[in-house]
């Protein structure tokens, strides 16, 4: 792999991932300092339970819309994820209706409203998903980044609008919906995917189409929810402990620093899957590739890193508005994190390649556990972060260990 086709590669790929990422990020400041911590924690913690929940409402079949490239097949998987996630959104909403009205610490700040239409942000999630992933299925990734940056934008724009009007909490939960709403019809706009059946329930051939692909809903489902709910877990965690506005803090810091990943290292990441596979392919180990991944991610992340653990607060501060410099007093205690997730979170793809997904799925337990003992565990919002950020620092360690140990084909096979 030479250095001037690495980098191409990782430059096409970032180009793409750029449209839909850029968005949203050029209007935090603006957003921030319209709304308060309080109101953004809020927004959050709603918007963590649509991820979570989309995840669920899709069944993890739009992963095999990939495999299944007939028409008659991909629009049964439509009708499919139409059905569970109309009856997921439904169930979702009168959950967190109920949950609230018994007192639930993470949703008793939310407004009824908000609880009410957290269904319609999970459907449209879902089913966005799955067009997503049909797009994938026919390699129309043009016209998929098009419809993510039409979405992302006008999200951005619906809250900024909502927000200058004095909506608040209301502006940024509209302008999700409105946005979710665009990205949706844009992408039914330019891809023209086979349309649904609208059934009460599901026929014999929807009813096959769940047998025959059941390893999605039986394996992958649980995994990724776990991944998912430790993802959003310290969100929920920090707003039923110390409440929204500690979980709007934290929520800014971590949109901060989820940012390089969700840019830079993943591009990497295409570019390492890419690469990996064939070195495992032609000589049995990937070896080669991880390590030279390895040094290229540690030599982009170490700076970014220092300038955080050094000047966060400040930087927040001025960034984001003062009334955030707390943000930016966490982004301190998470940098070194931050940094080692930069590095570990594409080179996990090693577990998929060479066939190792059981280790990586105990590593999920073990981090579930260590989020929910850190954030259980008495303290301030600050020594509740401190201890999370050690021991996911220290996992990571282990897991990075772990994916050398199989890139070189000598881990024992789970």
């Amino acid at each position: 792999m030479s250095l001037p086709g690495f980098w191409k590669h990782v430059g096409t790929v970032l180009g793409g991932a750029l449209g839909a990422q850029a968005m949203p990020l050029l209007a935090a400041p603006l957003i921030t300092r319209m709304c308060t911590p309080s109101e953004m924690g809020a927004f959050s913690v709603w918007l963590g339970v649509v991820a979570v929940s989309a995840i669920a409402a899709t069944l993890r079949l739009e992963t095999a819309m990939i495999l299944d490239h007939e028409k008659e097949q991909q629009r049964v998987c439509f009708s499919v994820v139409l059905y569970t996630a109309s009856i997921t959104a439904v169930l979702v909403s009168l959950a967190a209706m109920g949950a609230h009205a018994f007192g639930l610490p993470a949703l008793r700040e939310q407004s009824w409203l908000a609880l009410a239409v957290i269904g319609l942000g999970t459907w449209l999630t879902a089913y966005t998903q799955t067009m997503l992933a049909y797009a994938t299925s026919h390699k129309a990734f043009g016209k998929a980044a098009r419809a993510k940056v039409w979405g992302a934008a006008t999200i951005a724009l619906s809250q900024l609008v909502l927000l200058w009007f004095g909506a608040g909490e209301f502006g940024l939960l509209a302008g999700q919906l409105i946005g979710l709403t665009a990205g949706l019809f844009a992408a039914k706009l330019l891809l023209r995917p086979p349309s649904p059946r609208l059934t009460l329930r599901l026929d014999h051939r929807a009813t096959a189409y769940l047998l025959r692909h059941q390893k999605f809903w039986r394996f992958s489902l649980p995994s990724n929810l776990l991944n998912a709910l430790v993802s959003q877990m310290p969100l929920f965690l920090i707003g039923m402990r110390h409440g929204a506005l500690a979980a709007g803090l934290y929520a800014l810091t971590n949109r901060v620093l989820a940012a390089p990943v969700s840019l830079l290292a993943a591009s990497v990441l295409e570019v390492f899957k890419r690469e990996s596979v064939q070195e495992f392919e032609t000589v049995g180990n990937c070896r080669r590739a991880y390590r030279y991944t390895f040094k290229a991610l540690s030599l982009l992340g170490l700076g970014p890193a220092v300038v955080l653990l050094l000047f966060s607060p400040q930087l927040f501060a001025f960034a984001f508005g003062d009334n955030w410099r707390p943000a930016g007093e966490l982004a301190q205690v998470l940098a070194p994190l931050c940094f080692l997730n930069f590095i570990a979170s594409p080179l996990s793809y090693v577990f998929f390649v060479t066939g190792r997904q059981k280790v990586d799925l105990l590593w999920q337990v073990a981090l579930f556990l260590m989020t929910l003992c850190a954030f259980l565990a008495p303290g301030t919002l600050r020594q509740n972060v401190l201890w999370y950020a050690i021991g996911y620092s220290m996992l990571y360690l282990v897991y990075l260990r772990m994916s050398y140990q199989c890139s070189q084909a000598r881990l024992a096979t789970a």
